[in-house]
């Protein structure tokens, strides 16, 4: 029976699956963002953000935690000195998963997974997009292009009657 086996083994064996989450979890802090199949990415995000809430609180502990999982000294010191300045008021979900299409030589969906808080262009966009726009506008709009065109039309001949 498969009680409690949730976890998505990605064809690999144990010792295999660990290092490679362990990896991409490195290359995801180092780079912000990077490119793999959507698997990999939902696996990776269930095995970093644990890692990223015990960064927020800098201690001795949760650095030795994290070293165990991440096995790179730079890594740490990067997580635990600009990442966690970053997520700190943050509740959860530190990673966004956006889909990129299928990859050509095996049609495996591929993704970019990236830190919410690094995407600068993202988060312009949402300031941006803090108008609501309502459907009852419509009729505004085609009354603003009606009034345009009179005074237009009406230039000309104020244009006459100045001559």
């Amino acid at each position: 029976m498969r009680h409690n086996k949730k976890f998505n083994h990605l064809g690999r064996k144990a010792a295999h699956r660990s290092a490679m989450l362990s990896n991409m979890a490195c290359s995801l802090i180092m780079h912000k963002r990077i490119a793999t199949t959507l698997a990999k990415a939902k696996a990776l995000r269930i095995y970093v953000e644990p890692l990223l809430t015990r960064a927020k609180e800098d201690n001795m502990a949760n650095r030795r935690l994290v070293f165990s999982e991440l096995k790179q000294k730079e890594v740490v010191t990067e997580l635990f000195q600009n990442v966690s300045e970053k997520i700190a008021n943050r509740p959860g979900g530190y990673t966004r998963i956006l889909r990129t299409g299928f990859r050509l030589g095996d049609a495996a969906e591929m993704c970019i997974i990236e830190l919410v808080d690094y995407n600068e262009n993202m988060l312009k966009d949402t300031k941006k997009a803090a108008k609501k726009s309502t459907r009852r506008g419509g009729k505004k709009t085609a009354a603003a292009e009606v009034a345009p065109e009179a005074p237009a039309a009406e230039a000309p001949a104020a244009e006459a009657a100045a001559e």
